[in-house]
């Protein structure tokens, strides 16, 4: 297993993506907060260069190769919004970049990838196609892997998104993340365990893509699944070091349905405004379901992204 980042990792990658990332808008919402009977703070990373809070990572990673490594481009497999941030992170440092892609990717996601000038490999879609696909072109190529989630300069730099929305909010309760590969979460229990100790942290994660809540819940990696979820961010089974860390803290891992994330993605645009992807807005559909948990409380939840498809919006299939 690589070795894992810490605290310090996350405050250098704040430092090296100054020049490049956004400093997003953690937005508010009477409207909502009376939804959730909780005072809610939404990080806004759907407005993040790329559309998602992946592009930090993504940048964290490719600036940190030292020159001989990054002439030779980098490649890395993702289901499309990684993929999209990894493209705008070379071209921002002048090197090339493949990416492969799975045959059902959200178009809107590709055709990012592709402004960005990035070479698409497009393969089955499953896990062990991505990585095999990948590893060819890196055997091609020479290109330097950047993983979607388990790079631990990818985690680190996911991480800066909670650092932000801690010294933009102050003190919280609780901080809840989406939860797929485990980058953006085990990011986010860095920055969290080390500048909110206090706040609970929560994950929300679909019913049919549940893989990090039963590893949680059995202290071992339970990978052998198919993802069957409208989150097309949140189909990647979890990484190795991501469960560490996240084992290491007081995390919850919850699950929520299709039809409640749905529901909070209709609630976010017509409420807020604001594009915001199924893979995101089932953080907000986590409050909403559980108000036990959640009731009276200051919450912290970062929007993940907003790269939608928005000639096929999820709820005109049904």
């Amino acid at each position: 297993m690589p070795a894992l980042p810490c605290f310090d990792d996350v405050l250098d990658a704040a430092a090296r993506i100054a020049p490049h990332a956004r400093v997003t808008p953690v937005l508010t919402s009477r409207s909502l907060d009376a939804l959730a009977g909780a005072q809610l703070f939404l990080k806004a990373e759907h407005l993040q260069r790329s559309g998602a809070f992946k592009f930090r990572g993504a940048c964290n990673a490719v600036w940190a190769l030292d020159d001989t490594q990054a002439a030779k481009g980098v490649v890395t497999h993702s289901s499309g919004n990684h993929g999209g941030a990894l493209a705008l992170a070379a071209r921002s440092r002048g090197i090339p970049c493949h990416v492969v892609v799975p045959e059902n990717a959200i178009e809107a996601k590709l055709a990012g990838i592709r402004r960005n000038g990035a070479v698409v490999h497009l393969c089955a879609p499953t896990i062990a196609a991505r990585e095999a696909v990948c590893a060819q072109v890196q055997a091609d190529t020479g290109a330097h892997l950047i993983h979607p989630y388990t790079n631990v300069h990818v985690i680190a730099g996911q991480g800066t998104a909670a650092l932000e929305l801690l010294a933009e909010t102050g003190p919280l309760d609780v901080v809840i993340t989406p939860i797929g590969g485990g980058g953006l979460a085990s990011g986010t229990a860095l920055s969290v365990r080390a500048k909110a100790p206090q706040a609970e942290l929560w994950f929300a994660e679909p019913e049919g893509a549940a893989d990090a809540a039963r590893s949680m819940a059995a202290g071992s990696l339970q990978l052998d699944f198919t993802p069957d979820t409208v989150c097309d961010g949140l189909r990647g089974t979890l990484g190795a070091p991501n469960f560490e860390l996240l084992r290491q803290q007081d995390v919850q891992v919850a699950t929520v349905s299709e039809a409640d994330t749905l529901a909070a993605m209709r609630l976010l645009w017509q409420v807020t405004k604001q594009t915001v992807e199924p893979s995101s807005s089932i953080a907000l559909a986590l409050v909403l379901a559980r108000p036990q948990d959640f009731a009276g409380k200051r919450i912290g939840i970062v929007l993940s992204g907003g790269n939608v498809d928005l000639d096929a919006l999820p709820w005109m299939a049904a």
